[in-house]
């Protein structure tokens, strides 16, 4: 029978259309709030605890809330529909966590059984060109692996591990905790239901130890700062015959000082002096390789102007072909000039149009524009 009259959907403080994640969310509040460990010899506390779980077990199953929700409680009572159904803790490590020892109790840990090993993380710099065009390296790392004198058992050669005498060999001990009997995972045997009474001398019972790893690799061209590469199986060894993790190289990539890199592009600035911007030109343009390019400056180009020299920027990472390159030009004024250069530019200047800025209703730019034709 159920334990309260109360509505489910008030007891949990939610709307009747509350969706999965809302109700869920709710039970969580209430039972952070009012478990018996935070509140110790308080019944009160203890009921409302009692009281949001029942009303979880219903609304938190499509099933049992459908039926309360057409019939109320008598929908959700009688043989087979106890107040709190056993079934709802399966949820609970989901929904609290590890908080209250609830993974443990319900057996969403594998205690003692195989475990994947750790995952480890190396910070690799490259150069500019390495990043760009790709390269093989050799890396050196520590890492834990499996001792050979006792094959990873960590008991010395003729013996073998013994179980625990504090949980029996279960991994696990049970206390009260309020209205809940729970289990915890072993301190002595740290869940794994043995404990070693003969430590291997090589790795002190460890089963593992430290040692160098090198490992040779490939980076693909096109990786920037940031980017990751994963190394399966390079990472810590598991345990109990478990799978071991991966090793995660995290690439860092020095700056050039000419090449600038946004993605698949790169950005330069190349100076050209007035009459190449005035007139055109073909001029050379460094590129990443090593060599040149050949770029066509158009007459009249103004500094800042970009120009796009395709298929001359960072190759695309896991896949075909080249990011651009884009030249920004700066058009350098001489500042030292002789008598004769004087006099070829006042003769030029003379040419040319005033820039007198008359109409007010139009941008500097524009004007500007407009005057040189």
């Amino acid at each position: 029978m159920a334990t309260t009259t109360r509505d489910y959907y008030e007891v949990l403080g939610v709307q009747r259309n509350a969706t999965e994640q809302e109700i869920k969310s709710a039970y969580r509040k209430l039972a952070m709030k009012y478990h018996p460990d935070r509140n110790p010899g308080d019944k009160q506390s203890e009921e409302k605890f009692k009281e949001a779980a029942e009303a979880y077990g219903i609304l938190g199953d499509p099933d049992r809330r459908r039926r309360y929700d057409q019939f109320g409680h008598a929908g959700v009572s009688g043989p087979g529909a106890q107040g709190i159904d056993p079934t709802i803790f399966a949820d609970f490590g989901d929904i609290l966590g590890d908080f209250f020892g609830f993974g443990d109790v319900f057996g969403r840990r594998a205690r003692g059984g195989p475990r994947r090993g750790a995952d480890l993380r190396y910070n690799l710099e490259l150069t500019f060109e390495e990043a760009m065009f790709g390269a093989e390296t050799s890396i050196r790392f520590p890492r834990a692996e499996t001792c050979e004198a006792c094959s990873g058992s960590g008991s010395a050669p003729g013996s073998g591990p013994t179980p625990c005498p504090s949980c029996g060999g279960r991994g696990q001990v049970t206390f009260q905790q309020g209205f809940f009997s729970v289990a915890r995972s072993c301190g002595r045997c740290r869940g794994t239901g043995r404990v070693i009474t003969t430590p291997c001398k090589e790795c002190h019972g460890e089963g593992q130890r430290a040692v160098e790893r090198r490992l040779q690799i490939k980076i693909p061209g096109g990786v920037d700062t940031g980017s990751q590469l994963r190394m399966t199986g390079e990472g810590e060894p598991g345990a109990q015959g478990g799978p071991p993790g991966d090793l995660y190289v995290l690439v860092r990539v020095e700056e050039h000082d000419f090449f600038k890199r946004e993605g698949s592009e790169l950005f330069c600035e190349i100076p050209v002096t007035f009459p190449q911007a005035a007139l055109g030109a073909t001029v050379d343009v460094p590129t990443p390789d090593g060599g040149h390019a050949r770029l066509q400056i158009p007459e009249g180009t103004q500094t800042g102007r970009t120009l796009r020299l395709r298929g001359h920027g960072v190759p695309h990472l896991g896949g075909k072909g080249r990011g651009d390159l884009q030249v920004v030009i700066r058009v350098i004024v001489p500042t030292r000039l002789s008598g004769e250069q004087k006099k070829l530019l006042e003769q030029l200047g003379k040419t040319l149009p005033t820039l007198e800025v008359k109409d007010k209703d139009k941008s500097i730019f524009a004007r500007i524009r407009d005057l040189l034709g």
